[in-house]
């Protein structure tokens, strides 16, 4: 039995079945999208939220992609660089309430353009170089 929990507008899922739709999307779209864009052999990172830490996500990703970066590796993380990207299409947005500020980053998400998702992959190489020498 699953049970959603409303509060204040928004819906509390059981964490297992939060995982499910986690694994769900990943499976659906983690492989097509990583192979397109950088090829067969690919190494996943993600950021430091819970449900990408359980074990049953970070055996998924070893199981597809055969590594799973380190997630505490912030600054070699592309993650947080497209943070840094979004941060920088929201820099004077000023939204007055909740509604506005999810308008504002919506729409900062879907400006964000194929060629700068995958100049923040192609960048991965030269900072591990960076790192290596």
């Amino acid at each position: 039995m699953v049970v959603v929990v409303p509060w204040h507008g928004h819906v509390w899922l059981p964490v297992e079945l939060v995982l499910l739709y986690l694994l769900a999307i990943l499976s659906a779209h983690i492989q097509p999208n990583a192979s397109e864009l950088i090829g067969r052999s690919f190494t996943v990172q993600m950021d430091n939220d819970p449900k990408h830490a359980a074990k049953a996500t970070k055996a998924f990703l070893r199981e597809r992609s055969g590594m799973l970066c380190n997630d505490q590796v912030n600054h070699l993380n592309p993650i947080e660089h497209a943070f840094h990207l979004m941060k920088t299409k929201l820099n004077g947005k000023c939204p007055k309430n909740k509604q506005e500020l999810k308008t504002v980053a919506v729409e900062a998400w879907q400006s964000v353009t194929r060629d700068e998702t995958q100049c923040l992959v192609m960048s991965m190489h030269s900072r591990l170089q960076a790192v290596i020498d």
